[in-house]
């Protein structure tokens, strides 16, 4: 028994007992490696590090359980490599590389957690449900769920370990650790739709292209248009209970800039460190790539975790086109038949499974958790058209489409107001109403217009220049640019700019729009030129850095004043 073929990441031999999904170890170095074929009595193993050095005939050694994550007290704050080897751990124990077949927990076994019961001794409980809890940081209670069904027969607090019993279920010893397969979604109740918008601070996307919580984005973009910079906003103002950000092959400057910046942010909601509510999986383009498949699958699967406890988690996944690049290149060692551009025809199915895990949930327990999805591609050359990117819009309702031409003029979000969408904007009207504002959803569609008639505009103007627009359609030139320079643009380096509230984003667009409505009444009798000469135009361009809510009325009372003034 052993190794009878080796092709780069792809291992053939015998295993004894093998099934198909299991993780094993290779060779003497003890590599690690997952089954994803079995044909009579050799199976083909996927290898998660580099298999240099393997000889045939070295031995492999199924550990008989599909490739897990652990789950329990100590995963948030917690820096991560794709199959969960914690990476700060293995920093101080060998510096900065990892040794291949290198062991360790993914939770600290010597750590001690003060467990405090939520259930009692008779007690009858299920599975899923919430038998005591654990303070694991200042913003995360860490809820220990039920294993199994049953009457609880001891409950114990205490200081604890997570292998020790906390309590015992109908006989059944359980701790507070428990291994879940990566590529199994966990168990909940019911599905159930969503009328909520996950709040990002950022204007573009929260105003003019909400995602549900719970909902699935794309953020697509050709390289140097601002994706990553748009998932680390992401990361740090949206509004979910944990966050989770997959470094899935993107490069290793950019991973390490998030590892060594996202340690030192402050949360903006509660003042404490955002590692507090943030797990981070790195694994960089000069990583093994088969690891880079499996990153995806331990994030939402840690996402999973928390959802059952009750929390929103919001999964960033920085880029799933390195995913399926490494979905293509084990699809050709494996010698399958090649689909569009050589990715595996079961690309879109990959892509739609990973995406169907987001939601908002009713869990076992009783309550209620979601997972928002948003995933990085990056189309070769900006083509939307290719494979990734498409079957990525089948399963996901909004598409933040990033436009490298607004990245050089250091627009920001780059996002193209003309080419995105969101087909959540209908389930969180009525949010909006209920706590902006009424006519939220009239203004929007107004602002919208209005940017989709200037670019009709720009093409006459490119054509035969301004002197043949009206003086209407001047204004609405002049207009749109307030639109696109002072509310959609947006600076994340600018201490006030960087987050907006969804009350300050509907009075910058309403105060711009009521600009828009007087000045179009006044346009016939105070004249173009003078509209645009007057004062409170420069500080309708500043509006975007106030604090204080009085500012807008002042501002909106000027504007009245200032075309009234013209009219009389």
């Amino acid at each position: 028994m052993g190794i009878v073929r080796i092709a780069g990441p792809v291992v053939v031999g015998d295993v004894e007992g093998a099934s198909l999904g299991d993780m094993v170890r290779i060779g003497e170095a003890k590599l690690i490696g997952e089954i994803i074929g079995l044909r009579g009595e050799q199976a083909t193993i996927q290898a998660f590090e580099d298999t240099n050095g393997l000889g045939i005939g070295e031995p492999i050694e199924s550990t008989h359980f599909p490739v897990s994550v652990e789950l329990g007290p100590g995963l948030i704050g917690s820096i991560y490599d794709g199959i969960q080897r914690p990476l700060d751990t293995i920093k101080m124990i060998s510096g900065d590389f990892v040794p291949r077949g290198i062991t360790i927990p993914s939770l600290d076994r010597d750590k001690k957690w003060h467990f405090e019961p939520r259930a009692k001794k008779g007690d009858k409980v299920s599975k899923g449900q919430v038998v005591g809890t654990v303070k694991e940081t200042e913003l995360i209670e860490h809820r220990i769920m039920a294993l199994y069904d049953g009457i609880m027969d001891e409950v114990r607090e205490g200081d604890f370990t997570v292998e020790e019993s906390v309590a015992i279920i109908s006989g059944k010893e359980m701790n507070m650790i428990q291994r879940w397969p990566v590529r199994m979604g966990r168990p909940y109740g019911e599905k159930i739709p969503s009328y909520e918008p996950l709040v990002t601070g950022q204007r573009v996307l929260d105003t003019f292209f909400p995602i549900a919580r719970g909902g699935a984005a794309c953020v697509s973009g050709p390289f140097g248009s601002g994706k990553t910079v748009v998932q680390h906003q992401l990361a740090r103002w949206s509004d979910a209970d944990v966050i989770i950000f997959v470094g899935c092959g993107e490069r290793g400057n950019e991973m390490c800039q998030v590892l060594l910046e996202f340690p030192e942010l402050t949360d903006p909601r509660t003042g404490r460190p955002l590692m507090e509510r943030t797990i981070l999986i790195a694994n960089t383009s000069n990583m093994p790539f088969a690891a880079r498949e499996a990153s995806v699958y331990t994030g939402i699967t840690l996402a999973e975790y928390y959802r059952d406890m009750g929390y929103n988690v919001a999964l960033q996944a920085d880029s799933t086109s390195r995913w399926a690049e490494a979905l293509r290149e084990i699809s050709g060692r494996l010698e399958e038949m090649p689909g569009e551009e050589g990715y595996p025809a079961y690309l879109a199915s990959r892509i739609a499974a990973f995406y169907e895990r987001s939601g908002v949930v009713k869990t076992l327990g009783g309550g209620e958790g979601s997972i928002t999805v948003i995933g990085s591609v990056s189309p070769p050359g900006g083509d939307f058209s290719e494979p990734v990117t498409q079957a990525t819009l089948r399963f996901t309702k909004v598409f933040w489409a990033l436009d490298a031409q607004l990245a050089y003029m250091r627009h920001f979000p780059a996002v193209n107001w003309l080419n995105s969408y969101s087909l959540y904007i209908d389930d969180v009207e009525s949010w909006w109403e209920e706590n902006v504002s009424k006519d939220w959803r009239e203004l929007r569609d107004r602002a919208m217009a209005l940017l989709q008639r200037e670019s009709e505009l720009q093409e006459i103007v490119k054509l035969i220049g301004t002197e043949s627009l009206s003086d209407e359609e001047k204004l609405i030139l002049e207009v749109s640019r307030h639109i696109r320079e002072d509310f959609l643009y947006q600076s994340a380096f600018h201490e006030i700019d960087t987050f907006t509230d969804t009350m300050k984003q509907y009075r910058l667009l309403r105060s711009i729009m009521y600009f828009y409505d007087l000045a179009k009444e006044k346009i016939t009798d105070a004249g173009l030129e003078i509209i645009l000469k007057l004062p409170i135009r420069a500080k309708i361009s500043r509006a975007k850095y106030l604090t204080d809510m009085a500012g807008f009325d002042q501002i909106d009372e000027e504007i009245k004043k200032s075309l009234e003034g013209e009219d009389g």
